[in-house]
């Protein structure tokens, strides 16, 4: 059974996991990210981590999710607002070249998409939207069952949507974009508590962490109606860090989005946690590499 690489690029820590092609992951790690994490110390330690990992080259290829958009060919990492000195790194061609093995890279967002479509919620769906809430707030389109990147690989970058003309300045450059509403760092901003502290309040009935869940729901579910108009998915799937909290604000979501969308557009629609928690990223790596270089078709030809 054929084996590749699935890499999860992250701010402050890089997950590695080996996959089968059935998905079964034979072993994993998770190393610190080099902090200044500039591309070079970032390439270095993924090397580092992919030797101690599979000494015996046994995986064919390696995918990697990052955190910001890539080319349309996944070769390119465009840009990472959140990492210094990320502006057009030709990461693809630096890991093939210090690996030997093939590589391809996509939006980390992307990534999870692709692995709970795989083997997680979104696999009983082929037209469905995942968002990721966490440090930033990513997203991912299946449509037809194939990951929807747009003409220049930069699509699905849902969390950058704007809610309010005039909000808080995002590094995007957007103004009151859905991630200055939703992400970790919002909500620190606006409770000054951090989104597991309030997920325990919420537990043990506070009025005040039930009633921010409440205002947090109401807000997703406003940036959620624009996504469901344009794109009528069959399931919006919702992941990251702060869905653990989602029994406190999926139903403000959902009842927004049924106030504020006409039935038609919303008829079957499903509002699912993802399966695969901080896996999801690592596995989608995995997904695409096996569907880039491991087809019986290209792996003839090499």
């Amino acid at each position: 059974m054929k084996q590749v690489l699935g890499i999860d690029l992250g701010g402050t820590a890089i997950k590695l996991g080996q996959f089968e092609s059935d998905g079964t992951c034979l072993r994993s790690c998770s190393i610190p990210t080099p902090q200044p994490a500039i591309p070079e110390a970032v390439l270095a330690a993924i090397v580092e981590a992919i030797e101690q990992l599979d000494p015996n080259r046994e995986a064919l290829a390696i995918g990697v999710g990052m955190p910001g958009p890539t080319d349309a060919a996944g070769r390119i990492a465009r840009i990472a607002i959140n990492l210094p000195d990320w502006v057009d790194v030709p990461l693809a061609d630096w890991l093939e070249a210090k690996t030997g093995r093939p590589t391809i890279a996509a939006n980390d967002a992307n990534c999870a998409g692709l692995g709970e479509a795989w083997l997680g919620a979104g696999r009983s769906f082929r037209n469905f939207i995942l968002l990721t809430l966490g440090t930033g707030v990513g997203g991912a389109i299946m449509l037809n069952g194939e990951l929807f990147i747009g003409h220049n690989g930069a699509a699905g970058e849902l969390g950058l949507i704007s809610l309010d003309a005039n909000g808080t300045l995002c590094n995007s450059g957007n103004r009151g974009s859905l991630e200055q509403h939703l992400s970790i760092g919002a909500i620190r901003r606006r409770t000054g508590k951090a989104p597991d502290e309030l997920g325990q309040l919420a537990r043990s009935g506070d009025p005040e962490a039930l009633s921010f869940w409440r205002s947090y729901g109401r807000d997703l579910g406003v940036g959620l109606t624009s996504l469901v108009y344009v794109l009528t998915p069959e399931a919006i799937v919702i992941g990251g860090g702060v869905s653990a909290s989602a029994e406190f604000f999926l139903p403000s979501a959902i009842a927004e989005i049924e106030q504020r969308v006409m039935p038609t557009s919303r008829e079957g629609l499903r509002i699912l946690r993802a399966e695969l928690g901080n896996r999801a990223g690592m596995v989608g790596a995995a997904k695409l590499a096996l569907d880039r270089y491991c087809t019986e078709e290209l792996s003839s030809t090499r």
